[in-house]
């Protein structure tokens, strides 16, 4: 049987140095065209959707998802992105690794495009993205299957009483700090606060070591995420 090939998964947050702002237009725009050409130039080997947190995140201003199936690509796409006009003035302010894993929870919870099944990511046409790391207290993994099953078939039922929210789980075991990146899409922010507020209330989350931070993401064409950067 052919093996299954998983997906590797970042969130790369970049910040602008203001210094960018004060640049001629002429020298701006060129930086842009070369930003965007070196992140183009990987179209055949890495998706990657862009969005802006210009004016929600004050640490960052740009967030690009981006998914491969090697982590070389990762590293190349981004030793273009530095040389280029524009990179000389960002900054990586974080960068969640995470690959993709079929979860052990989801045996007796099945409904069409399950996200827990898939090995492949697939990004909706969402507007918004909202991202964060995850980690468990180790308290949670010597509970017993059964336990842990529980509380997650709880959790995932809330899950499914806002079908508005789409979420994408990464799994970050040994390859960074999380232990999960999870990446939720929506149309409607206050659906996932609604969610988000509802599951605190369950079991599973008296397990949470680590949730933060969260970062609210706009998905704009890679055109307009760069024009957010003013000039």
């Amino acid at each position: 049987m052919a093996e299954i090939k998983r997906q590797y998964v970042n969130y790369l947050f970049l910040k602008l140095d203001p210094a960018w702002r004060r640049l001629p237009a002429t020298e701006q725009e060129e930086g842009k065209k070369e930003f965007t050409a070196a992140v183009e130039s990987f179209g055949s080997n890495c998706l990657v959707v862009p969005y802006s947190t210009v004016g929600i995140r004050a640490e960052v201003d740009i967030m690009l998802w981006r998914i491969s199936y090697d982590l070389e690509t990762l590293q190349e796409m981004m030793v273009k992105i530095y040389a280029s006009g524009l990179g000389k003035y960002l900054n990586t302010v974080y960068s969640y690794l995470a690959m993709t894993k079929r979860s052990v929870y989801v045996d007796k919870h099945s409904h069409p495009g399950q996200e827990s099944k898939r090995l492949t990511v697939v990004p909706g046409e969402a507007k918004y993205l909202f991202i964060y790391p995850f980690v468990k207290t180790r308290e949670w993994y010597l509970l017993t299957k059964a336990a842990r099953q529980g509380m997650m078939s709880e959790h995932i039922e809330i899950g499914h009483k806002y079908p508005t929210v789409k979420i994408n789980t990464g799994y970050s075991f040994g390859l960074d700090d999380a232990e999960f990146v999870v990446a939720f899409e929506s149309d409607f922010p206050s659906d996932f606060l609604d969610l988000v507020m509802e599951l605190r209330e369950a079991e599973a989350s008296r397990y949470t070591l680590l949730d933060t931070p969260i970062f609210t993401c706009v998905r704009k064409s890679l055109k307009d995420t760069l024009e957010d950067l003013g000039g």
